[in-house]
């Protein structure tokens, strides 16, 4: 990579670039794994009710980034995608219609899923922070929900992201410069294009160098409680002073289990004395995170990057933060 100092590993330590891909759960609830054929092979493909047009594709999406990664990422290692996928919207074809559901043949369904996540491995390209490996990862989320489908066809919603992935909890850590939440287009040329240019603006080196200083800062026992406390109190405050603090990105149910894994995670709990460093209250953060729906992980994940430097940010005195005063 071209503007990035990496920590080459030797190759004998690197897992393989297919047993990341298959064994990294970066989000669990509601989803399944499925595999690439299985997606393309199997699925249909949604259109535009009222023209007949197709949607892009899943796999297309996924291929495209796949592409976009191994030209802007030339000789380095790039996985098989790992993809989750959940709603599934289930058919069958004209034939079977009024056929009881248990007499269906295989070939007699139909089935897209509404919303899918993937994420591909650069397994070479990595560092290391507060004692932890971390290799760079590019992905996608599309939800067909977000889109018109009941219309005609018009521009099509992606998200896109750049990021780490850390190599003990497959936690991803996306900051705002890797990620594009609203991509609109029209076709995958035009997706080709925007995801290239999300690539070449994402600064990792700078990135890397925001985690690093989230070591050098820690919250005792009482400021953890305290934080907790007022994370519960967000969704409940008036409006009007949501909009004047830093966003909450977590529901009740996740801030729970950061409280939960303050004590029990065994990579990111806090020191006897009860301390506990950002950057291990940052992967409390982003493993809470795997719990959202596949349309709503990211934007939690980055919420979670931006939450976290500001209380940095307050730390250093630079900024006030609610949450802690």
């Amino acid at each position: 990579m071209k503007n990035m100092e990496v920590l080459q590993v030797n190759p004998e330590e690197v897992v393989s670039a297919e047993k990341i891909s298959l064994d990294g759960n970066f989000i669990v609830a509601n989803t399944s794994r499925i595999s690439y054929d299985e997606l393309r092979n199997n699925c249909i493909i949604p259109v535009f009710a009222k023209d007949n047009e197709c949607t892009i594709s899943h796999s297309d999406f996924i291929d495209m980034v796949g592409e976009v990664g191994r030209r802007f990422f030339s000789g380095e290692r790039i996985s098989s995608p790992s993809i989750r996928i959940s709603h599934p919207i289930k058919g069958r074809i004209p034939e079977a219609m009024g056929k009881p559901v248990e007499h269906l043949q295989d070939h007699e369904k139909t089935i897209y899923y509404e919303r899918m996540a993937f994420m591909y491995d650069l397994p070479d390209i990595t560092a290391n922070v507060g004692g932890n490996d971390l290799s760079l990862s590019i992905g996608g989320v599309r939800a067909y929900n977000n889109d018109s489908l009941s219309g005609r066809k018009g521009e099509e919603r992606f998200k896109v992201f750049v990021g780490f992935k850390n190599w003990v909890c497959t936690n991803l850590c996306v900051s705002t410069d890797g990620f594009a939440g609203d991509l609109r287009v029209t076709s995958l040329p035009d997706l080709f294009n925007r995801v290239f240019q999300l690539l070449t603006r994402f600064d990792p080196k700078r990135q890397l160098n925001n985690f690093n200083s989230l070591n050098e800062y820690v919250l005792t026992e009482q400021q953890f409680a305290l934080m907790i406390g007022r994370s519960r109190l967000y969704q409940y405050l008036p409006q009007k002073q949501k909009k004047e603090i830093d966003l909450m990105p977590l529901s009740d149910t996740q801030i729970s289990s950061v409280a939960r894994d303050y004590y029990q995670d065994k990579s990111f709990c806090r020191s006897d004395e009860g301390n506990i460093d950002l950057w291990k209250i940052y992967n409390l953060f982003t493993s809470a995170t795997k719990s959202s729906y596949i349309d709503t992980f990211l934007d939690r994940n980055v919420g979670s990057y931006l939450f976290i430097s500001a209380l940095l940010q307050h730390l250093r005195k630079d900024k006030s933060f609610w949450y802690l005063s």
